[in-house]
């Protein structure tokens, strides 16, 4: 393990102190789309595969497995959500040290993605602001990329409304839902139903109580027993969670993702010296306040009734032991690889086992909660 702990110091040293200054000179969105580009010809060969294991994973240790509804997560650490939103890095992402992830988020329609611009930076702040909307090349093309292809790792399909006038009637809105959910049924691991994105012209619909649970009321009818989850805003009132819980705890709902998004620009967090856009949603450090108060009030309310995968603002072990404390089983991270290098996510599960064991804890279901 030291062998490990030397050469992920060395690699994030390189990284944040050699490339991330040559990276972040260029515009966001062009390094993002080179690196999905790289991700994907690095998986389509067995040897820079095991290259890419060699360089960035770690041995998977016991303490952090973990086995929910059937699905085995040998790690909690999974890629978000919005990173590969077309399925093109399955098979290079558990080489990388993630236990699990998501893809998408994808709609029933493609969609180009808003116009103008996409992505900014907040270095100060150690945030994104992103303005996609949802653009993915839709759910059939997704869905015949990814069959019958057998994933090392589990693999969330993280579905959304596609991003147009017609889905603001909420019933053309939910049918899109269900359509999309129809194509992953026997591709999915589990589901993650994105009711929270803050990019699109119809705003966030299905936070009302009575919009959920129509659109839960139509996803029931689609049979399956793969694990459903819904990503919620940060920004959400107390009142709004608790109406939003009581209609899932109704519902073939098994958890939720903490959280989507913050589409506030009066945080405290926000860095003066960052520009902040407008437009789009804060990812990253800014939001770390708001999703570890909600996975702690959701988990306090819920009382293990929901799984919680825990997201933003994880730039360390540390960051991800505290939300697991607070109630999260799972965890999730986009920002915090960008910042810190790809050599985190072993860090991170290194990070774990050190910080369970030093509290007394020989597995990590011990500690979820236990702050909350």
């Amino acid at each position: 393990m030291r062998t490990i702990e030397a050469r992920n110091m060395v690699l994030g040293w390189l990284y944040r102190t050699l490339l991330k200054p040559i990276f972040f000179i260029f515009d966001p969105e062009r390094v993002h789309e080179g690196m999905i580009r790289f991700g994907t010809v690095l998986g389509s060969f067995r040897l820079t595969r095991f290259i890419t294991s060699l360089l960035f994973a770690s041995p998977n240790d016991p303490m952090l497995r973990q086995v929910f509804m059937n699905v085995v997560f040998e790690n909690p650490i999974g890629l978000s959500g919005g990173f590969d939103k077309n399925a093109v890095t399955t098979r290079i992402m558990p080489e990388v040290g993630f236990g699990f992830m998501e893809v998408g988020s994808v709609t029933a329609r493609a969609y180009e993605g808003n116009p103008g611009k996409h992505l900014w930076r907040m270095p100060a702040s150690r945030a994104l602001v992103i303005n996609y909307g949802l653009k993915n090349i839709g759910a059939e093309a997704i869905s015949r990329k990814l069959d019958r292809q057998i994933f090392d790792i589990p693999v969330s399909i993280n579905i959304a409304k596609t991003n147009c006038r017609e889905t603001n009637d909420v019933a053309i809105g939910i049918a899109d839902y269900v359509e999309t959910f129809k194509k992953f049924l026997d591709i999915a691991s589990f589901f993650t139903i994105n009711i929270s994105c803050p990019n699109v012209t119809s705003g966030q619909p299905f936070h009302e109580p009575e919009n959920l649970n129509r659109l839960l009321i139509a996803l029931d009818a689609v049979p399956t027993e793969k694990p459903i989850f819904i990503k919620i805003s940060p920004d959400l009132t107390r009142e709004q969670l608790d109406k939003i819980l009581d209609i899932a705890s109704q519902h073939h709902v098994d958890g939720f993702v903490c959280t989507n998004l913050s589409k506030r620009r009066d945080l405290a967090t926000i860095n003066p010296k960052d520009f902040v856009p407008g437009v789009g949603g804060i990812s990253g450090k800014v939001v770390e306040p708001l999703t570890d108060e909600q996975i702690a009030y959701v988990y306090r309310r819920s009382q293990g009734r929901f799984l919680i995968i825990g997201v933003g603002g994880i730039f360390s072990a540390e960051d991800a032991y505290r939300k697991i404390r607070l109630g999260a089983n799972l965890l999730e991270l986009i920002t915090g690889m960008i910042y810190q290098g790809p050599q985190l996510m072993s860090e991170i599960q290194l990070g774990l086992v050190q910080l369970l064991k030093k509290d007394g804890f020989t597995h990590v279901s011990q500690a979820v909660g236990i702050d909350t």
